[in-house]
């Protein structure tokens, strides 16, 4: 009686198995290249975030001890700097609007 229930439970782990592999690919397609688009999203939804909360957090900080003008001087700083880095993105997508006119 006990084997009997051993071979029904052995054989439906095996069926598992064997099913879960059936199911999987083999191998995976190899990459064809960087996925900049990935690494851009990726950047501009949890790393830039983040960073601008710490900025939030040490202006809020100095703004309270007195120091407004080091307050408003990072700011215009870091305000500065996001708008080369949106220069930036937006020279990207027109160097990509250009080479796809050049080379069509």
């Amino acid at each position: 009686m006990i084997a009997i229930e051993l071979m029904g439970t052995v054989t439906s782990t095996v069926d598992h198995a064997l099913h879960t592999l059936a199911s999987t690919p083999l191998a995976e397609p190899a990459p064809k290249g960087i996925d900049t688009n990935g690494i851009v999203t990726f950047f501009a939804s949890k790393i830039a975030p983040i960073l601008l909360a710490v900025l939030g957090v040490i202006f809020i900080g100095r703004a309270s001890r007195g120091e407004i003008s080091k307050v408003l001087t990072s700011s215009a700083i870091a305000i500065v700097g996001l708008a080369f880095i949106a220069g930036a993105a937006t020279l990207f997508f027109v160097g990509d609007y250009l080479i796809d006119l050049i080379f069509q």
